[in-house]
């Protein structure tokens, strides 16, 4: 590396100039190799040792420690490489500052929570600290996460903090999420022969009046105080063979947004339920599976790294900041189902998947502020 950027600015124009899109999101796209080797070396030209971790052919993420002189805790910053396509979004992987703002795709999701970390672990090489202090730059947490599952199988911490953008507020909780298909089954025949033919697109038309009826109920819920109540809808569906015919077949594909506190089994009844009183209806046939499952994520406000983030985030921003939930999934359910206590704080922005991205450079410098403050009082 001939020029190694030190400042966030520069670092961050650096980042996203790399090509980082995920190729499960758009085939063919470059995925995260050359992003991943960037940060190794560049964490290495600052003496911290890395990895890389292959969780996939090509889907690499960073394994970073700074090791502590001993017997305190570790903290994991955790960031991710990946980002989504650009469609239609002019200079995207060329960085443009107008008005404080740094443009350009991954700018806000999340290249600047990630140049972030590095230059707090740049800072805590620098320090002496009792605990460890590691970065996990992961792969593919746009798609199926399969950097962050990976990386788990190896790496452990007493606690973590995932720099998704929060515009400099505590995430302590967000939603999951399952994905399910359901399959009506009819009987081909002849559109003009309806004494042999039963229309499973119809089949499907009850099921979906019984998944308003589910979401009605579940907007009856109590809410959750930080998320809201939980969701269901129709996503995808698919029927039929020609218009001349009765289909024999309807699929349906469904999301369920899922709170702290749901589990599978939970939802499985609730599909019971839903499912039974049109099973004793004449020829009705339908079946039901899960396809995905990603939990909800809390933490309690009283947690360690709750309690140490926030304070340390209110002496350099001179203001307290809130706690929020945020309603899209992120790679912290992964870490707190490890038993990591983990908390989201990271910048302020706009545009996440959108064609007009953008972060706050000003907040992406106080997040690494905050970082580096919150790595020393933790793991001191």
């Amino acid at each position: 590396m001939s020029v190694v950027p030190e400042t966030l600015p520069d670092l961050l124009a650096h980042l996203i100039r790399i090509d980082s899109v995920n190729p499960s999101l758009i085939p063919g796209a470059a995925g995260e190799a050359e992003l991943a080797r960037f940060v190794s070396s560049w964490l290495q030209a600052h003496g911290i040792a890395s990895i890389l971790d292959e969780a996939a052919p090509g889907r690499f993420s960073v394994i970073a420690r700074v090791p502590g002189s001993g017997g305190g805790r570790s903290l994991m910053l955790n960031a991710h490489l990946d980002t989504v396509g650009v469609g239609e979004m002019p200079l995207a992987l060329e960085p443009v500052v107008r008005e404080g703002r740094m443009y350009g795709r991954g700018s806000y999701d999340m290249k600047s929570g990630l140049a972030a970390c590095m230059l707090a672990l740049r800072d805590a090489s620098r320090s002496t600290l009792r605990g460890d202090v590691i970065l996990t730059a992961v792969a593919d947490e746009e798609h199926a996460s399969l950097g962050i599952q990976s990386v788990l199988r190896q790496v452990r911490a007493d606690a973590a903090i995932v720099t998704e953008p929060t515009s400099l507020h505590l995430c302590v909780a967000h939603k999951g999420f399952t994905w399910h298909e359901v399959t009506t089954r009819g009987r081909a025949a002849r559109g003009s022969r309806p004494d042999l033919g039963t229309d499973a697109i119809v089949h499907m038309g009850r099921v979906l009046g019984r998944l308003e009826v589910l979401q009605r109920e579940l907007e009856s819920r109590p809410a959750h105080p930080r998320l809201g109540h939980a969701s269901v809808h129709a996503s995808l569906i698919r029927g039929g063979q020609e218009l001349s015919s009765y289909p024999e077949r309807c699929t349906l594909h469904i999301e369920r947004r899922t709170l702290p506190g749901e589990t599978l089994k939970s939802i499985e009844a609730e599909w019971e339920a839903l499912l039974r009183p049109l099973s004793h209806e004449s020829d009705f046939q339908a079946e039901q599976r899960v396809t995905l499952v990603r939990d909800a994520f809390e933490v309690a406000e009283d947690a360690s790294i709750v309690k140490t983030l926030r304070e340390q985030a209110e002496q350099v921003l001179g203001r307290a900041p809130g706690s929020v939930g945020q309603s899209f999934w992120m790679d912290a359910a992964f870490l707190a189902a490890a038993g990591i206590p983990t908390v989201v704080f990271g910048p302020h922005g706009a545009g996440a998947h959108a064609a007009e991205e953008w972060v706050d450079l000003a907040s992406a410098e106080d997040c690494h502020a905050v970082l580096s403050a919150t790595l020393a009082a933790f793991c001191a």
